[in-house]
């Protein structure tokens, strides 16, 4: 089975190398970020060029995801780089100035940092690490008295807990970078500090004049404010981010857990990609092996409903960046083996509106889920179809098979969701033809397998999940019945024989017994069988009570099977489906 849940690697000084960059795809990245906190465009551009030609030799489809800086606080340098700060002591914090601090002044980003904050306030530094209580204030300048010891060095973060800012929502910086962003050619860009529906538009109206406008929008909730305005933000973003970092600054640490999973529900529930970030692996930084808690935070992450789960220090900076993704990989991997599809399925379904496309596409889960299909082949213009059946979380693996390479990248952190390019359907017969030959060749799926085919109809009429269809993968040469408690395939040798006599003297190990009608005469030499093929449209009682004794795959009802049927052909016998195909094809149990 294929790893539904999505990964995410921050690239950094650890992994900044194609061979690096190689290893981590193996290992099983998705989606690249690059933090726009840190470097310069130029050393950017260069990383997502390694990123892109390592996944084209690879022949991956992948994302970028580009990280903004966002209304940020931060402090600025100081004399030796670092100061200790130590409990007890006071220090004075200046807005808007930008000098050499030390332990007892320094300057923060933030001009306006003593209008907003009172007697009684914190700001806490370094992600949280040192804690400043706030004890006066003079002008633009703020007094605080250092809560607990600890080191802070050159452009160290300042949160101001449970304090509303005026900081736009988006700087000049960000505006350069989202350019530099569309120029490149992103996939997605998570948006920092999202506070409320309208900075999402305000940058959404950004990439649109910059030509960027089809670039994914994903919103890292961060603070209160968004926390408060989670509804809103869902609603006019592509994709959610829980920034836990931050939000374990801004917010009491202790209700970091029940927010994430109050995200995740309200995300799934709407049908919007979420990625749980932060801290995940953080012990990998240093250690080859992760702590037990991690792994639990890891697998929790995925049972709340995470499309995609987070490495940021683990592969940027870590000393054991790809065995981070290789973790990660068995813990999705083996926590996705333990989930009950269909209850997540009924959960979903009760958060769902009343389209047409959400009723196909919940069909579709539910017929997957039923018949348990080796996949769920969506022709898709937009992604739209695929985001529409993942959004019922299937057991089977969902293959988006678009002629759209953007579209491709933008299914990247979309939970299930393997993705194929090829040409361009021009009639619903040739979408069904061409995207089960793509998932065929690209070894998704082998002849024999049953698949369910979703897609919009017109073809190339973007948004219109209307169409599902079961379909067998290869060639399919009768259709039947199958008996039903045995629901076996099975290859073998077709042996037609037209009498009980007949089948003595040529039935054995291997072969598929073919015969018009099967009548108790022929009970005695089934053991022989591997399977049986009937044109008969009924079995006896009798004879049915043999053939179940026996677990033997059984198709009747086959018209015309000892005519259509070359005797001495490898063929398939499908119980399950009541199908026979032509050729060997691997057995399913």
């Amino acid at each position: 089975m294929l790893r539904k849940t999505k990964i995410v690697c921050t690239i950094g000084p650890a992994t900044d190398s194609e061979e690096m960059i190689g290893k981590l795809f193996d290992a099983g990245m998705n989606v690249s970020r690059h933090n726009f906190s840190h470097g310069d465009h130029t050393s950017h551009g260069e990383t997502m060029e390694r990123v892109r030609k390592v996944a084209r030799e690879k022949n991956l489809n992948y994302a970028i995801l580009m990280d903004t800086k966002g209304p940020e606080i931060r402090a600025r340098d100081f004399v030796n780089g670092k100061v200790i700060l130590t409990e007890g002591s006071e220090v004075t914090v200046v807005g808007g100035e930008d000098f050499l601090g030390d332990e007892t002044r320094f300057a923060v980003t933030y001009k306006d940092i003593a209008k907003v904050l009172k007697v009684g306030n914190h700001i806490l530094l370094n992600d949280g690490l040192v804690d400043l209580e706030v004890i006066g204030i003079e002008g633009n300048e703020v007094k605080t008295i250092v809560r607990n010891t600890g080191e802070l060095s050159n452009r160290k973060s300042s949160n101001l807990p449970g304090v509303k800012t005026n900081l736009p929502s988006l700087t000049e910086q960000d505006k350069k970078d989202l350019a530099f962003g569309v120029d490149f050619g992103v996939d997605i860009v998570a948006a920092s500090f999202i506070r409320k529906g309208a900075d999402i538009l305000e940058i959404r109206k950004v990439l649109h004049e910059l030509g960027g406008s089809k670039i994914l929008v994903y919103s890292k909730i961060e603070n209160e404010e968004g926390v408060d305005n989670v509804d809103e933000i869902i609603k006019y973003s592509d994709g959610i981010m829980v920034a836990r970092g931050d939000m374990g600054v801004e917010i009491p640490i202790e209700r970091v857990p029940s927010i994430q999973k109050m995200i995740i529900e309200k995300c799934n529930a709407a049908g919007k990609p979420v990625i749980t970030a932060t801290q995940m692996l953080d012990s990998m930084v240093r250690n080859p092996r992760p702590t037990r808690a991690e792994v639990s935070d890891v697998a929790n992450a995925i049972l709340d409903g995470s499309d995609a789960i987070m490495l940021s220090g683990e592969t940027a900076s870590g000393e054991w960046p790809v065995e981070a993704v290789e973790t990660m990989d068995d813990i999705a991997l083996a926590t996705e083996n333990q989930i009950n599809y269909d209850a997540v399925l009924s959960r979903l379904l009760k958060h769902q509106v009343n389209t047409i496309q959400s009723a196909i596409s919940a069909s579709v889960c539910a017929t997957a889920n039923r018949m348990d299909v080796k996949a769920i082949i969506t022709g898709t213009q937009s992604g739209s179809t695929a985001r529409n059946v993942a959004k019922f979380r299937p057991k089977a693996t969902i293959l988006a098979v678009t002629p759209v390479e953007a579209v491709a990248r933008s299914l990247a952190c979309t939970w299930g969701v393997y993705t194929i390019v090829s040409e361009t359907f021009e009639s619903t017969d040739q979408l069904i033809e061409k995207t089960t030959q793509a998932a065929e060749e690209q070894g998704y799926v082998d002849d024999g397998d049953i698949v369910v085919v979703s897609a919009g109809i017109p073809v190339n009429h973007k948004g219109s999940t209307n169409m599902m269809k079961i379909h067998v993968i290869g060639d399919v040469l009768l259709e039947g019945k199958g008996l039903e408690p045995i629901q076996k395939q099975v290859s073998g040798i077709a042996t037609i024989v037209h009498s009980p006599m007949e089948a003595e003297d040529r039935v054995d190990a291997g072969s598929i017994l073919v015969v018009e009608e099967l009548t108790e005469a022929y009970v005695p030499h089934l053991h022989e069988a591997d399977g049986v093929v009937v044109e008969a449209d009924s079995i006896s009682s009798e004879v049915s009570f043999e053939v179940l004794k026996m677990e033997i795959p059984i198709v009747y009802g086959a018209k015309y099977a000892t005519t259509r049927l070359t005797d001495g052909a490898m063929i398939t016998v499908d119980g399950k489906v009541g199908i026979v195909t032509s050729g060997k094809t691997q057995a399913r149990s």
